[in-house]
């Protein structure tokens, strides 16, 4: 087999040439190639003889190589080609009738050139084709009659052109048309009944556009189209019943569209329905019975709304094969307990970045197939214990950035995490938001232990003046961190006083216990600084139809209680009265002074160290000036004593 040095050829006839050094068709080339493709080439310009020579080759390609020209008589010597490929070269014009010899050509690729006008009689002589190719170039404008002899096409991409407006017949004899491209052009308004014709198209896509408004009964005519895209145009409201009488429709998008409603009834029967995409829009509610003819849907893309707060409680009410519900990054906040309760099988759930609060312990009760869930980037301060008990099959679950309030309304799915933290995929980044003591804890890392405040409740307990001291001991309870695991009887046995007997109504508000104080000194006045409280068992009874002569507070007569929190209890008496008050703290500020504390005596020390070396180095100096002032006055000296004993040898 003859194999130029720049091809790779194989036996069954099919020739690859790469290179910039291929300025023309490279011979000798064997007779029995059926595909040559050139690609990355030199070739400029095909010839009336660049084609010669090869009578079975059927498939011819010349693509990435800046082809410019074709000779008008260029496929005269290659009548047999049923393809065509020149794609992604840099034509601008064609010649007319040049692909005429081509009789049974099939397939023509025009696409990624610089072609500005198409005419009719390039299509002259190839009435047989089928697939016709020229998106990405620059074509503004089709004469209607155009494409009148290509009766037996089924393809056609007229995407990625400068197109405004199509001619309302021009698809009209394209009867046997499967697929149209008419994408990324700068398409203002669909001509009325400009697909009328085209009964056995099955794909349609007109998305980015320009496209403001849709005719009514727009795609009526359209019964056997499977995919629909209008996406990225500039639709903000669409026609009653546009998309019935199209039962086979497959694929739609609607997506990236500022549409501001929907019509009640805008969707027909769509049993084979498998993908819808509604999203980037102004919507701020749905139909209830949007999705209502989907009984097929699998995959639903209803996210990235930013306007859309209010979904219908029957929205998903005919779903049952879904496997993928994406309601991400809309404006959400809260959800119907009963909203996917037909949703039994659904798989995955996305519902990260809404502005979700709380949500019912049955939202999620019926989605027993459920494995996915996320719920990241919300509101959620806290969620009911048992709201996962159902989804047994659930193995990835998503609660970050999420404002956690780690109070006694957290101790249900904080002990959940603890026993599913295989299943929260991002249990690290689940923190506490409050109270300032848990700040930046995990939820997997609270016990019931650090949450006492769920087994108290704060009761506002009258005090009243005593005639007759009690000088009995006081009794002993458990301690407070011990309360909430004694029983009411054990309680009551340890705190219970001997009553007496009166028949007057203890004040129960605030006012009223200020009222029923008697006047003490200023001191004790400004000591009290909160109405006297007592955290209790929530299952202790406490008697208060009559006036007790001691309190359940006395058993913590004199004794600093610390409750849990930034606050501290103190509980005292004076002449028969009970006084307890909250020392609120901060613990910015306590934290502030501490820091200030610290930094005071790190400069103490480092003060001392400077003074003492400051005195080392004063000492050290003054050595030194001693013994030189020592010098100079031993020097006088000796030199009188030489002139001396020069004297009395003299």
């Amino acid at each position: 087999m003859l194999c130029p040095s720049s091809c790779r050829c194989t036996p069954a006839g099919l020739v690859l040439c790469v290179g910039s050094s291929i300025t023309d068709v490279p011979k000798p080339m064997d007779v029995h190639t059926y595909l040559l493709l050139l690609n990355s080439t030199s070739m400029n310009v095909i010839n009336e003889e660049s084609l010669a020579n090869l009578d079975l080759m059927l498939r011819f390609g010349l693509i990435h190589s800046h082809l410019h020209t074709i000779h008008p008589q260029a496929f005269h010597v290659a009548s047999q080609l049923k393809s065509v490929k020149l794609s992604s070269n840099d034509l601008s014009s064609l010649p007319a009738r040049v692909f005429s010899p081509l009789v049974v050509l099939e397939q023509l690729h025009l696409d990624g050139n610089q072609l500005e006008t198409i005419s009719p009689v390039m299509f002259e002589g190839i009435e047989g084709l089928l697939d016709l190719d020229l998106n990405s170039n620059k074509i503004a404008s089709l004469a209607p009659d155009v494409f009148n002899s290509l009766t037996n096409l089924t393809f056609l991409n007229l995407g990625r052109n400068f197109l405004k407006t199509l001619p309302p017949t021009i698809f009209h004899t394209l009867t046997r048309l499967k697929k149209l491209m008419l994408y990324h052009n700068q398409l203002e308004v669909l001509e009325t009944r400009a697909f009328d014709e085209l009964a056995n198209l099955e794909e349609l896509k007109i998305h980015n556009n320009h496209i403001t408004s849709l005719p009514p009964e727009q795609f009526w005519s359209l019964g056997n189209l499977k995919v629909l895209t209008l996406s990225s145009n500039q639709l903000t409201s669409i026609p009653e019943k546009s998309f019935y009488n199209m039962p086979r429709l497959n694929k739609l998008t609607l997506y990236q569209n500022p549409l501001l409603s929907l019509p009640d009834e805008l969707m027909g029967y769509m049993p084979d329905m498998e993908e819808f995409y509604l999203f980037f829009t102004n919507l701020t509610t749905v139909p209830g019975n949007l999705f209502a003819n989907m009984t097929g849907l699998l995959r639903l893309n209803f996210h990235l709304n930013d306007k859309l707060r209010e979904l219908p409680l029957g929205l998903f009410c005919c779903l049952p094969k879904l496997e993928k519900l994406s309601l991400k990054s809309n404006d959400l906040q809260n959800l119907h307990p009963d909203l996917f309760s037909k949703l039994t099988t659904l798989p995955t759930l996305l519902l990260q970045d809404n502005k979700l609060q709380s949500l019912n312990e049955n939202t999620f009760k019926y989605l027993r197939g459920l494995s996915t869930l996320d719920l990241k980037g919300n509101n959620l301060r806290n969620l009911p214990g048992n709201i996962f008990s159902s989804n047994v099959g659930l193995q990835a679950l998503t609660l970050s950035v999420n404002p956690w309030d780690c109070t006694c309304s957290i101790r249900g799915i904080a002990a959940w995490i603890r026993h599913n933290q295989r299943v929260v995929q991002d249990k690290d980044n689940v923190l506490c938001h409050s109270p300032i003591y848990h700040i930046l804890r995990t939820l997997g890392s609270l016990n019931d232990e650090e949450i006492l405040t769920c087994d108290f409740k704060t009761t506002y307990f009258p005090p009243r003046y005593h005639t007759s001291r009690h000088t009995d001991p006081p009794p002993t309870i458990p301690a407070v961190s011990t309360l909430k695991k004694a029983t009411t009887a054990e309680y009551v046995s340890a705190t219970k006083p001997t009553l007496p007997t009166s028949s007057t109504t203890p004040p129960t508000t605030r006012s009223e216990v200020t009222k029923a104080m008697p006047s003490t000194s200023t001191s004790l006045r400004n000591l009290h600084t909160t109405v006297p409280e007592l955290l209790i068992p929530d299952d202790t009874e406490i008697i208060t139809d009559k006036y007790p002569t001691h309190y359940l507070s006395h058993p913590f007569h004199d004794q600093l209680v610390f409750k849990q929190g930034p606050a501290y209890v103190h509980n005292n008496r004076h002449r028969g009265w009970v006084y307890v008050w909250t020392l609120p703290s901060d613990e910015a500020l306590t934290g502030f002074l501490m820091v200030c504390h610290v930094l005071l005596l790190a400069l103490g020390v480092f003060l001392i160290l400077a003074s003492t070396y400051a005195m080392y180095r004063l000492d050290k100096a003054i050595r030194v000036l001693g013994a030189q002032s020592a010098q100079v006055q031993r020097k006088p000296m000796l030199i009188s004593g030489r002139m001396q004993k020069s004297q009395d040898e003299l």
